[in-house]
C-alpha cells in the first residue's frame, strides 16, 4: 500500500507518491489567483495511484490548522473555500482514507528531520524565507502546535516595526510585511523603494522582480541597502524563535534560498552575532532537497497517523 502526500501550495499544489518512505511517483500544478480545485485534485491522485486506495493521506496547507489535525482555520488571502472545510473527511470520501491534516512548515521540518539536514535532531527550528515568512519548531522531540494549532507558526509576525506597514495579518509592522518576496515585489513597484538603474531596469522590463534580482543587482549601492535591511529583519526573526525555542539547529528555506550562497553565510554571521550571549549558536542549514521537504514530511507524519491524533 503507499502513502499520498497533498501540498497545497500559496502558489502550486505538489502531489507525492510515497512507498516504505520513498517517494516513486509525483505531479505538480499551479493554483489559480490562490484557490485550487479538490475534484481536480481527486482526479490526479487517483490518476498517480492507477486506481488503487492509498493507505494514508497527509495535507499540508499554508495556514493555520485546527488542533485535531482535520480543518485549515485560517490562512490570508489564500485557499478561503477550504475554511472550516474537514479536509480529513473529504479525503475518506474522495480517496477511500482519512487524511492528517498539517501546516505546511510544521510538514518540512518534520521532513528534514526524517530525512534531511536535520536528520535526527529532537530539538530543531524551521524558517521559511518566501512569498511569506513561516515558522516551526521542535523542542524534546515533540512538534510545537499549541492548544489552538497557532503555536511556533507564527514567526514572520512578529512587530519589528512599530510604526511599519499594515501586514495583511492584521498585525503592523510584521517581520513578513517588512521582508518577503510579496513585500519586496510590492514596494518596488509603488516607489517605496529607491532602486539603483539596473534592478530599475529589470523592474521596468518585466513589471515584478524578486529577491534574485536584489541578489544579483547588490553592486549597486541601493540593492546593497535593502538586501543588508533585509538580512536584519530575517536575523531578528531567527534570533527571537531561537530565544524562545532553544534548537540544536535551524533550517532555512523557501524561494529566498536560491540564493544560499550569498544569503546564508551573512545571515548565519548575523544571527550569532545578536543572540543572547550565553546562548547556543546553532549552525544554519539549507535543505538538499528543498522541494520536496513538505510531501516528505507528510508521508512520515501520515505513515505515523492513527485514531489518537497527530504525533
Amino acid at each position: 500500500m503507499r502513502t499520498i502526500a497533498i501540498d497545497l501550495g500559496g502558489t502550486a499544489v505538489k502531489l507525492g507518491v510515497f512507498e516504505s518512505g520513498r517517494l516513486v511517483a509525483g505531479d505538480e500544478f499551479a493554483t489559480v489567483d490562490g484557490h485550487v480545485g479538490l475534484d481536480d485534485v481527486a482526479l490526479r491522485v487517483k490518476a498517480l495511484l492507477d486506481g488503487d486506495r492509498p493507505a494514508a493521506v497527509g495535507i499540508a496547507v499554508p495556514g493555520v490548522v485546527d488542533p485535531d489535525g482535520s480543518k485549515l482555520l485560517a490562512a490570508h488571502g489564500k485557499y478561503r473555500e477550504l475554511h472550516d472545510l474537514d479536509l480529513s473527511a473529504w479525503s475518506e470520501s474522495r480517496l477511500g482514507s482519512p487524511a492528517v491534516v498539517e501546516n505546511d512548515a510544521r510538514a518540512a521540518l518534520i521532513g528534514e528531520i526524517a530525512d534531511g539536514s536535520a536528520r535526527g535532531s529532537r530539538d530543531a527550528l524551521l524558517v521559511v524565507l518566501g512569498t511569506g515568512i513561516g515558522t516551526a519548531a521542535i523542542v524534546d522531540g515533540r512538534m510545537i502546535r499549541g492548544r489552538r494549532g497557532h503555536g511556533a507558526i507564527l514567526g514572520g509576525h512578529i512587530t519589528l516595526d512599530l510604526y511599519g506597514p499594515r501586514c495583511p495579518c492584521g498585525n503592523v509592522g510584521c517581520a513578513e510585511a517588512l521582508a518577503s518576496t510579496w513585500a519586496f515585489a510590492s514596494d518596488a513597484a509603488s516607489g517605496r523603494l529607491a532602486l539603483g538603474p539596473e534592478l530599475a531596469a529589470r523592474l521596468a522590463g518585466r513589471s515584478a522582480i524578486g529577491i534574485r534580482d536584489l541578489v544579483e543587482t547588490r553592486h549597486e549601492s541601493e540593492s546593497a541597502a535593502i538586501l543588508e535591511r533585509y538580512l536584519r529583519v530575517w536575523s531578528a526573526v531567527i534570533v527571537t524563535q531561537c530565544h524562545a525555542f532553544d534548537p540544536d539547529v535551524v533550517v532555512v528555506t523557501g524561494g529566498v534560498m536560491r540564493s544560499a550562497d550569498v544569503i546564508l553565510p551573512s545571515l548565519e554571521q548575523q544571527v550569532h552575532a545578536d543572540l543572547w550571549s550565553s546562548s547556543f549558536r546553532p549552525p544554519l542549514v539549507t535543505p538538499d532537497d528543498p522541494a520536496t521537504s513538505v510531501l516528505r514530511g507528510l508521508a512520515a507524519l501520515a505513515d505515523d497517523f492513527d485514531s489518537k491524533g497527530r504525533p
